[in-house]
This record gives structure tokens, C-alpha cells and sequence, in this order.
């Protein structure tokens, strides 16, 4: 999620069915009322931030709207994976308004689904959302470039703008009917977005560099160490059983192989399973385990979590 995303792709894999077959000892959600009750808080949340902007002012307001717009990005990821409906335009409805601002939803959507091809998963050149780099296909100064933005630092400082650039890169070398539609719709409603902002008090570039980016750079933490180069697939997704404030901002996505095992599940199911079977996924998972996000993030203030290069590709 929100990682290089090196490719604008269709989407190669329907979205995920709400249940796997093996997941069905888990109650089927006909009504989905956390997701829907997580909407209207998300949502609520936003827009009273905004509302209040003059009273509660910058200090509180800016840290309270970076909250909610990463909080926002979780959403949209559970939007992409058929939650709380199965009517996928009507999910979408719910993640296209630009409150995150950087990625269009059908763009976040498309790179995401083609993400979930275990078999091709940190690829680079096959997984959008991969950080590795194919070996001997960049020059020097870039692999140094690389190298930091593989630190915590870097990832969190440079990491959001170095994928932003990439997307739009990626967009600008397709350049087709479909790609001009959606860029071309994303920047009318963020310009409205930017117009409201500005009228309640709130200047357009205080949310871009103030709010969105930071934002971003908060969801980053999820995906700073979530998959590694390995040749078992299971192996290359992570189980990090981070505090509770972790786990809500993330939405349980910290379970991470939970996830891409069973990518039609609930957000509020993935501890549960987790839990049931904790012992089959941490043998599955190989050792990429977690018990935090703050301390790997100190761990990894100067080294690099990852090789620049892919091992196999």
C-alpha cells in the first residue's frame, strides 16, 4: 500500500470474494456495521476538523486531519477489497473523494489488486508495490538514493514524494483515454476539495505539505517492513502484533500474511484468525515477525531495512 507503485496496471484478479472457502467458520457480514460505523467516523472526524478548524486552530486541527486522512487511506483499502458492500461502485463511492489527495482511488485500486499475486509479490517489474530495485538496472547515485529512502528516515521523509513521482511518471508514459479520465477527474474534485479547505480557513498548501504528506508518511509505517524477498510466498509477508492504536490506524493490516491468505476478510475478523491459528502463521511466515512499529523504526534509523536489490529478479 502507497509504496513505489512503479506501474499504472489493470487490475489482473477480480476483488477478492468477501470469504475465502477455507474462512468459513467466520459469520458472513450481511450488514457490515463496523465498516459502516467506521465511515461515518472517519468521515465525521474529517469534517468536523475542518468545521472547527477556526476554533480548535493549526496546532490541533493539523495533527487531528493528518490522523483522520491516514486513518481515510485504511478505509480505502477495505473499500478495494469489497467491503462493507459487494457492489464495488458503490465501495467506491466512499474512497474517490481526494482527502488523502496523492493517488487517484481507481489508481490505488488497480495497483493494489495486480499487489496481490503472491507468487509475484516484492517482484520488481511484476508487484507495484514493491521498494526493490532489479539488480544493475539503476545508476549509482539512484541506488544511494534507494539505499536512504530504505531507512526509517528516508521512507518516511522522502518515501511518499519518491512514490507519488513514480505514479505520476508511470501515468504520464501511458498516457491513454482511461489514465486522462481518472487523473483528469482526481484533480477537478481535489481542486474542490482545495476551494472548501481554503474557505473554511484552511490554506491549500497548509493541507498538502501540511496534513496529506504527513499522512502518507504515516501509513508508510505500515508498509516500511511488510514484505521481504523470499522464496516461499507465505514467507514474504509479515505478522507484526503491534499495540492497539497500531492495529485500529492500520485496521488489523499489521497481520499482514493474515491478509494476503485471506485477502477477503473483514478488517475486524484478521485478529481473530490470527489469533485461533497464531502459531500456524507464525511458522508460515518463517520469522518475519513483529512485535512493534516503533521500535523497528528506531532499529532501522541508519540501516537499511531492505537490500536496494531484489535477491531474485
Amino acid at each position: 500500500m502507497y509504496s513505489t507503485q512503479q506501474h499504472f496496471l489493470r487490475p489482473t484478479c477480480p476483488t477478492p470474494a468477501k470469504y475465502a472457502p477455507d474462512d468459513a467458520n467466520l459469520p458472513a457480514a450481511h450488514f457490515e456495521w463496523q465498516t459502516w460505523l467506521l465511515i461515518a467516523i472517519i468521515y465525521g472526524g474529517w469534517g468536523g476538523s475542518v468545521l472547527a478548524w477556526s476554533s480548535i486552530g493549526p496546532l490541533l486541527g493539523t495533527p487531528l486531519l493528518a490522523l483522520f486522512t491516514c486513518w481515510y487511506m485504511s478505509l480505502q483499502h477495505e473499500l478495494i477489497h469489497g467491503h462493507p458492500t459487494g457492489r464495488q461502485w458503490l465501495n467506491a463511492l466512499f474512497g474517490t473523494a481526494p482527502l488523502a489527495v496523492w493517488y487517484p482511488y481507481p489508481v490505488y485500486r488497480d495497483t493494489h489488486l495486480a499487489h496481490h499475486h503472491d507468487d509475484s509479490l516484492t517482484l520488481p517489474d511484476s508487484d507495484p508495490e514493491s521498494y526493490y530495485l532489479r539488480r544493475g538496472s539503476s545508476a549509482t547515485s539512484w541506488c544511494a538514493v534507494v539505499r536512504w529512502r530504505n531507512t526509517a528516515p528516508g521512507r518516511l521523509l522522502l518515501g511518499p514524494a519518491l512514490g507519488w513521482l513514480a505514479t505520476v511518471a508511470a501515468a504520464w508514459r501511458q498516457r491513454d483515454a482511461r489514465s486522462a479520465l481518472v487523473w483528469g477527474s482526481h484533480a477537478l474534485l481535489l481542486a474542490a476539495l482545495l476551494y472548501g479547505l481554503w474557505l473554511a480557513g484552511i490554506h491549500p498548501f497548509h493541507y498538502l505539505l501540511g496534513v496529506a504528506y504527513p499522512a502518507l508518511s504515516l501509513a508508510m509505517v505500515r508498509s516500511f517492513y511488510e514484505h521481504r524477498a523470499q522464496a516461499a510466498p507465505a514467507a514474504r509477508s509479515v505478522i507484526n502484533e503491534a499495540a492497539l492504536p497500531w492495529r485500529l490506524l492500520f485496521l488489523n493490516l499489521n497481520y499482514h500474511l493474515v491478509h494476503h491468505q485471506h485477502p477477503g476478510v473483514a478488517w475486524y475478523h484478521l485478529r481473530r484468525l490470527f489469533l485461533a491459528r497464531r502459531e500456524h502463521y507464525l511458522q508460515q511466515c518463517a520469522g518475519f515477525h513483529e512485535t512493534g512499529y516503533l521500535a523497528l523504526l528506531w532499529r532501522h534509523r541508519r540501516q537499511p531495512v531492505i537490500s536496494e536489490f531484489h535477491p531474485f529478479a
